[in-house]
């Protein structure tokens, strides 16, 4: 009888096994547990790791002179990646002559109607999707965020939906719509759009309990679609807070979370009207002025704040000139970053999360020649910082410093995976092509 029960137990359970396996891909239980089943991954990885100690440390070199002219290797440089100083695959043209601002007083308080809230819960880092249509819906377009992120977010493991690819939806998804992402930003600057009619998407940073239970910097998107200057807020609509609809901020706690995206926005708007955004951006509306401002207010803050925010600061310098395409400039700048961040306490403040949503030291450093700097930082963030190696983009770096060091076999397993962490990453499936992948 003994002998029977364990035969029935050493069948019996490892069919049982193999049928919960078979029911967890069923949709609607996949749907339920997929995310607790990366949790659980993610916090086993974390506790074994924490990724608030992984630590990139350049190695230097000395620059490629002629990689700083953006035509030299221009065949890693595909026509769907964003341009360096346009952040976006058709990005709204300057106009001819930089338009002025006629100084007129704004109003105290200005509250745009017609928001059609969206949340981003029951879905994985949807802020973006939300918030891009929050922004459309403003305007009158028929649709959700599930629209959008079916096509800027086709795998739910993305951790993040870039300013170029928001933009790159509205411009080629929608009828008759547009859309603008400059960097270096201000108050002023989102007051004057609101009183013009026009609410203002941004990126920024923020300190969040995430779901493995640890404090951490996260990226967040915004929509900002109100300003009272009466009493120093904005008035914004949050996807993720409890009570998101109209959720008010601080001008000073909103500028803290800016600066880590280097006060980069986004202007959604119908095409008949990019008159309009045009003039009240003033000089913002030629990229090369945004992004030497944003460089000039960079270079300010580096010199005069401490802390995680000098930190900020630097990135944001490598940023600006890395959008300028001063290569050799941004690695530098970057250098700095990256050391100031290993002098940041480990105290769980660490954002160690940074490359997840800002790629512009991975454009540094290939295009100063520091191929081996490229791929180091793509291993630390994607071995150390993330619980599963799910970013293309740093794949897709990667792929590239591969290709100039040699390795074109390494370099096209790079690239297949970042087409095939996301099928819609046209700069992956071009450079595949270009190599016979």
């Amino acid at each position: 009888m003994q002998r029977k029960t364990v035969l029935i137990l050493a069948v019996a359970i490892p069919l049982s096994c193999l049928l919960l396996a078979a029911a967890y891909y069923v949709p609607p239980v996949n749907d339920r547990l997929a995310w607790r089943v990366d949790e659980l991954r993610a916090r086993l990885k974390y506790a074994l790791n924490p990724p608030e100690e992984a630590l990139f440390i350049p190695s230097g070199g000395t620059p490629l002179a002629g990689l700083t002219d953006p035509q030299v290797a221009v065949t890693l440089l595909p026509t769907g990646t964003p341009s360096p100083t346009q952040p976006g695959p058709s990005a709204t043209p300057a106009p001819s002559a930089t338009p002025t601002i006629t100084p007129t007083p704004l109003p105290e308080q200005v509250t745009l109607s017609g928001v059609k809230y969206e949340d981003q819960h029951g879905r994985w880092n949807y802020c973006g999707p939300a918030n891009l249509s929050m922004a459309l819906t403003f305007w009158g377009w028929d649709g959700n965020r599930d629209v959008v992120g079916e096509y800027v977010k086709p795998e739910d493991k993305d951790k993040n939906v870039m300013p170029y690819e928001m933009q790159d939806f509205v411009e080629t998804q929608t009828e008759g719509m547009g859309a603008l992402v400059r960097s270096g930003g201000d108050i002023e600057l989102i007051e004057r759009l609101l009183a013009g009619g026009f609410p203002v998407l941004v990126e920024k940073g923020y300190y969040e309990v995430d779901y493995t239970g640890k404090l951490g910097w996260m990226g967040h998107y915004q929509f900002v679609t109100a300003y009272d200057e009466t009493r120093d807020m904005l008035t914004v609509q949050d996807t993720y807070v409890k009570d998101g609809k109209d959720h008010q901020v601080s001008f000073k706690e909103f500028i803290e979370g800016w600066r880590s995206f280097n006060y980069l926005f986004l202007v959604i708007f119908p095409n008949d009207r990019q008159a309009e955004v045009l003039a009240l951006l003033g000089p913002y509306a030629d990229p090369a002025w945004a992004n030497t401002h944003a460089l000039e207010v960079a270079e300010s803050e580096s010199e005069s704040l401490s802390g995680i925010d000098q930190f900020f600061a630097w990135f944001n310098r490598g940023s600006s000139h890395a959008n300028l395409q001063q290569y050799p400039d941004a690695a530098a700048a970057f250098d700095q970053a990256f050391s100031q961040y290993a002098s940041l306490p480990d105290d769980g403040t660490r954002p160690y999360r940074m490359l997840w949503y800002q790629t512009w030291p991975y454009w540094a450093y290939f295009y100063s020649g520091r191929y081996q700097d490229v791929i180091n930082l793509a291993d630390t963030t994607l071995d150390d910082t993330i619980s599963e190696p799910v970013l293309e983009e740093s794949f897709y770096w990667r792929g590239l410093a591969r290709e100039a060091q040699g390795d074109l076999q390494g370099a096209i397993a790079d690239l297949r995976e970042s087409v095939h962490l996301n099928p819609n990453f046209s700069p992956g499936w071009e450079q595949l092509s270009r190599l016979g992948g």
